[in-house]
């Protein structure tokens, strides 16, 4: 199948469930795993969850926590409402967890080196927290599963490898295996415990077995990755291997495969690409899909399908990873690398549809696989994550999807990891908000900042400078549901990717072409400016560019223009964030007038922020007033101001630079907090485009910062008209 078709395959599953009322997944909750800390307890610490699993009835989740060295626990009696239990503590790092009952059972890992790896398999009671039973593994576990009866459990031994010895080349030993150990009712046999022996079948460094996953079916098999040697092994429930196998590789075309600073270009190929698969899951007792991430050797992008003798049933190839670029979630970075990263795979019956959940690590992103057929998986939707989805959990019961996102970015001042909850509903969609599915060409795209409305629901948009040598204006069809990228403008000067430019806003210049704005960075040479692009994006020369006169030269700061709106001939570009000589909590709206050239500005009076910085981000000119963003810095709960005001028309009298300038007034039109938090997310803190139409409907849009420790996800949404707005 080509890979246009793929495009088209994956465009018309995703957009077909959006226009009408059928069942999808939509998320309703998020948890903040910092929220099972104890009162008192430094919450600034790193919290991680990984993998999850959830008790027999359904209503309580646990999840281990590395970091913190314990098992998260979450009530979801109320799953749109999750409370936090608190954690338990254990006497290692958690690796693994599996519920049989209302018992959890975790892999613990002990070791004290790479060389002499150590680790037990704890029993623990999920409500009092207590440890009812431990067995000796005799090295370092993996993962864990339980078998469908809940008469046993089976660990992965991985012993993993020093990375920075021999670049992390393997064999190194001691060699990792597979524990079988029965359950009782006090938790565990440990006289049952049977290592299976893994050495000698795969052809890459088949002395040193590296089991990463385990999955059982029905008849009590248990499927094993050996990710880091490309193999796959089926043991029997007494313990003998019943088959083993080469994951294989995969030819891969159209694909981004080098990091070249910021520019979405799928015109690459890798050959023979070695799958590595990491998670595994069975469908039925005879298929089993793999998540191939890839380690130092491989990653083939995607996810496959096995028959337990060997075969290949079905092979995503491209067409995963193409439409997360359709979405937005594409993570550049990674290009060079092993793209979106499918870690993770789960599979589960929802009303009588199999379903196979993908998660993609580096775009947090789910895919969800109708595999009623499993040589032809149909690509459902795709589902927003928190950053860096672990591990899953199915309750079909409560037509309930669990996503564990073992992402902090505490350190970086982002969003703190979460649990995220999907529901199985009689209901359109919620997302993507935005994409580029059903264009003509395969458009990437992302970092949403600066927006515009034109006639006939189009908006067009800027990305700012995470893609530095792929300056671009999006035209997006709003009439559409989720609304869509149609088409992109390559903004260039003579030839090439117009370069040194960080696009914060754009406005229409009334004769087809555009005005855009860059925020300038002194120290990378972007300068603080302004520039004329043609409707075929070019930038004159000369001409073209206007920059910042020597008065706001000379008390520049790194946080300049966000946003341009036009009225009769004069620009106006909002300032983020204060420069040198603005009073504290004032920012300026400065004026260029593009008959008589000259320069003037006036003062707005912006929130005191409560942490981190408040400054602007977007300005629209529309009737009598002219509205901005004001949002702070902050994610999820601790996020204060997203808000829209309005300015008088009449008071945007600028006055001469370098003196005192006059302070407009400002009114609340709309806090966007709630808006924000409508699809059961964490508030995302760049609240960066606003568009307002001729009637008045307004279009608010958020920065996903390119997938770089983000989420990946857009926020794309009418806030209705904006005359009928009364916050």
């Amino acid at each position: 199948m080509s890979a246009r078709l793929l495009c088209l395959t994956s465009a018309f599953a995703l957009t077909a469930g959006l226009a009408h009322a059928e069942m999808n997944f939509n998320r309703i909750a998020s948890f903040a795993t910092p929220l099972n800390m104890a009162a008192g307890e430094d919450t600034s610490r790193e919290t991680s969850p990984e993998i999850i699993a959830a008790t027999a009835d359904g209503m309580t989740l646990v999840y281990t926590d590395s970091p913190l060295g314990a098992l998260g626990r979450v009530d979801i009696t109320d799953p749109a409402n999750p409370k936090p239990l608190g954690n338990i503590a254990l006497d290692g790092e958690p690796t693994s967890v599996a519920i049989i009952g209302a018992t959890a059972y975790a892999g613990v890992n002990t070791s004290e080196s790479y060389t002499a790896p150590s680790g037990h398999l704890a029993a623990i009671d999920v409500a009092s927290g207590a440890t009812v039973a431990s067995c000796d593994l005799g090295g370092q576990p993996d993962s864990i599963a339980a078998s469908k009866d809940g008469k046993f459990i089976a660990v992965a031994i991985e012993n993993e490898r020093d990375e920075d010895l021999n670049d992390g080349i393997i064999p190194q030993l001691p060699a990792g295996n597979l524990v079988l150990v029965n359950t009782t009712e006090a938790g565990l046999d440990c006289s049952s415990l049977k290592m299976v022996d893994l050495t000698g079948l795969a052809e890459i460094a088949g002395s040193d077995p590296e089991p990463e996953y385990v999955s059982i079916n029905n008849l009590g098999e248990t499927v094993i990755t050996l990710q880091e040697n490309n193999h796959l092994v089926v043991v029997s429930a007494a313990g003998e291997v019943v088959n083993h196998f080469s994951a294989g590789a995969v030819d891969l075309h159209n694909i981004d495969a080098t990091d070249e600073r910021g520019a979405l270009i799928f015109t690459e190929s890798q050959e023979g690409r070695l799958r590595e698969p990491d998670a595994v899951t069975w469908i039925d007792d005879n298929h089993f899909a793999t998540a191939n991430e890839g380690d130092y050797n491989g990653g083939s992008r995607g996810w496959t399908i096995f028959n337990k003798n060997g075969s290949v049933v079905y092979e995503s190839g491209v067409e995963f990873e193409h439409a997360i670029v359709q979405i937005g979630h594409y993570p550049d970075k990674r290009s060079d690398s092993k793209g979106v990263e499918p870690e993770s795979v789960t599979f589960d019956v929802f009303n009588g549809t199999p379903y196979v959940f993908v998660g993609a690590e580096r775009a947090s992103v789910v895919g969800v696989y109708d595999v009623t057929n499993p040589a032809a998986p149909v690509l459902k939707q795709l589902l927003p994550s928190g950053v860096g989805p672990e591990g899953y959990v199915t309750i079909p019961e409560r037509k309930l999807l669990v996503s564990a996102n073992e992402k902090d970015l505490i350190e970086d001042k982002g969003a703190r990891a979460h649990v995220m909850l999907y529901e199985l509903q009689d209901a359109p969609a919620t997302y993507p908000h935005l994409t580029s599915a059903g264009a003509d060409e395969l458009i990437g795209w992302g970092a949403i900042s600066g927006m515009v409305a034109d006639k006939d629901g189009i908006v067009w948009a800027v990305n700012d400078s995470f893609y530095g040598f792929q300056p671009s204006i999006f035209k997006i069809d709003t009439k559409t549901t989720p609304a869509t990228i149609t088409d992109v403008i390559r903004i260039e000067r003579t030839s090439g990717p117009a370069q040194k430019l960080d696009l914060e806003g754009i406005t229409l210049d009334g004769k087809g072409g555009f005005y855009v704005a860059s925020e300038g960075r002194t120290e990378r040479l972007i300068p603080h400016a302004i520039y004329h692009v043609s409707s075929e994006g070019k930038i004159k020369n000369l001409k073209g560019e206007i920059g910042i006169p020597a008065e706001l030269a000379a008390v520049e700061k790194r946080f300049g223009f966000e946003g341009i709106t036009k009225i009769g001939d004069t620009l106006w570009m909002a300032v983020q964030r204060e420069w040198k000589d603005d009073p504290k909590n004032h920012v300026k709206l400065v004026a260029y007038n593009l008959k008589s050239k000259e320069w003037g500005a006036v003062h707005y009076p912006k929130a005191e922020p409560a942490k981190g910085w408040v400054g602007l981000s977007e300005i629209v000119a529309h009737g009598d007033y002219v509205y901005v963003v004001e949002r702070d810095n902050q994610h999820d709960t601790r996020a204060v101001t997203k808000k829209i005001y309005r300015i008088p028309a009449a008071e945007m009298v600028p006055a001469a630079l370098g003196g005192e300038l006059p302070v407009v007034s400002k009114e609340l039109v709309r806090d966007l907090l709630p808006d924000l938090t409508s699809t059961g997310g964490y508030v995302l803190d760049k609240v960066e485009g606003l568009a307002i139409f001729e009637d008045g409907t307004a279009f608010v849009s958020t920065d996903n910062d390119g997938v770089d420790d983000h989420s990946g996800e857009t926020m794309f949404f009418s806030i209705g008209k904006i005359s009928d707005q009364n916050s």
